[in-house]
């Protein structure tokens, strides 16, 4: 029993270190935004797309097929093989002579990270108990922030002393080192568990995973409100360090070192604490699940407006940190809302289509419509365009809101008529 305890924690670790590079990868070119740009020529919109849509068409939509496989086979396996082709791609995008291939290139890191966080939601979900699983999966996605962190700060300096080219050589190889660990030192567990006895152990047709998953209006909820949580955390995120060298005149590897502290360490706080306390508050009802997410949403909102509007540089980067913090509360409840609605044959495909709604809102079409803003205002505002940009994620927020509040209210429902 101790074995298989260490065992689980290891995988998760492992696992964990996975989702950080995909953070580092995806991240990097946010803070490499500013000297891409000078180099290649590319308008804000470019820039949006580049770190937002172009990344998210492919992953997404990927992600349906891959998770449908993951239920199937071996999870592990798709999780290592995704991870060396999204690490390949992103030492291509240090290659990119212009914005078409660097277009190619950041598809290429799609597709191949696709494959990476449902089949390991899977795992996770395998390895440990319903009561400690968003405790678990909150645990993993802190990788989110980490990656940020390393991104931007490792990004920031090698860019300033070496060029943004190096940038992506030096955090995509050892991506494929990892991807052989992966390989060899992660053991597929047995499907299901810690399901009830007597619980399917058949894979599910596909049209009876859409049919489950569309009849539960709490997961169409957490999903929506997901995707209007990430469309800010995006949509702001991704432009901040071009705001921060453009607004308050920071240069790109203080920039990088600042983000990266407030980033990494408030959102690994928020992210952690949400899964953790979720799981403790669920003793009293299982809709804190949802409430804790939907609150901290709520308190997110002041010390947003304050970071877009204060011209104070220390009171950015602290209201930044604060708000990472309480945007990264929902993600751990909710993957486990997700999984508590479904079977475990079903679980990697679940949690394809919740990241498929949150990214294509998220980080689909977050960033692209800051972008897009910031170019309609720029001629006016100039440099100060990304400030008014920014405001559209007052309403995005608000929308989060309201559909974690609807999902409150079905969600014992839908959980009371969830069969194993």
């Amino acid at each position: 029993m101790a074995e298989t305890n260490r065992n689980k924690w290891v995988v998760l670790a492992l696992l964990t270190l996975v989702y950080t590079f995909s953070f580092i990868d995806r991240q990097l070119l946010v803070i490499l935004a500013e000297p891409v740009k000078a180099d290649l020529g590319l308008s804000d919109t470019q820039l949006g797309l580049l770190t937002g849509l172009a990344f998210a068409a492919l992953y997404v939509t990927l992600g349906l097929p891959i998770a449908r496989l993951a239920d199937k086979g071996n999870r592990k396996n798709v999780v290592s093989a995704s991870l060396a082709i999204w690490s390949a791609m992103t030492v291509i995008s240090g290659m990119a002579a212009n914005f078409t291939h660097m277009l190619l290139a950041r598809i290429g890191v799609g597709i191949g990270e696709a494959g990476g966080s449902p089949p390991s939601h899977s795992i996770i979900s395998d390895y440990f108990k319903p009561e400690k699983r968003a405790t678990a999966l909150s645990i993993y996605s802190v990788g989110i922030y980490i990656g940020i962190f390393l991104g931007f700060t490792i990004g920031g300096v090698l860019a300033q002393n070496y060029g943004w080219r190096v940038a992506f050589y030096a955090v995509g190889l050892p991506g494929i080192l990892l991807a052989v660990l992966i390989y060899y030192f992660v053991k597929e567990p047995v499907k299901g568990r810690y399901d009830p006895q007597g619980a399917s152990t058949v894979t599910p047709t596909l049209s009876n995973v859409i049919k489950t998953l569309l009849g539960k209006k709490t997961f169409i909820y957490i999903a929506l409100g997901s995707g209007f949580i990430a469309f800010g955390s995006y949509g702001a995120g991704n432009f901040l360090p071009s705001f921060l060298q453009r607004v308050h005149g920071v240069e790109v590897s203080k920039a990088g070192y600042l983000l990266g502290m407030a980033f990494g360490i408030g959102g690994g706080i928020g992210t952690f604490l949400g899964g953790f306390m979720a799981d403790r508050l669920r003793l009293s009802d299982m809709r804190w699940y949802i409430w804790l997410p939907m609150i901290a949403a709520i308190l997110a909102l002041i010390p947003f407006g304050v970071y877009v509007f204060s011209s104070h540089l220390n009171v950015v980067v602290g209201m930044v940190f604060l708000v990472s913090a309480l945007l990264g509360v929902y993600l751990g409840p909710a993957i486990a809302v997700t999984h508590s609605l479904v079977s475990a044959r079903m679980r990697a495909f679940a949690s394809a289509v919740l990241f498929l709604v949150l990214n294509i809102i998220g980080l689909g079409f977050g960033p692209l419509t800051i972008g897009l803003v910031s170019d309609v205002l720029q001629p006016e505002y100039g440099d100060l365009s990304l400030r008014g940009a920014f405001c559209c994620i007052f309403f995005s927020q608000s929308l989060a809101i309201l559909f974690f509040a609807l999902a409150s209210r079905t969600y014992l429902r839908d959980l009371k008529d969830t069969t194993p």
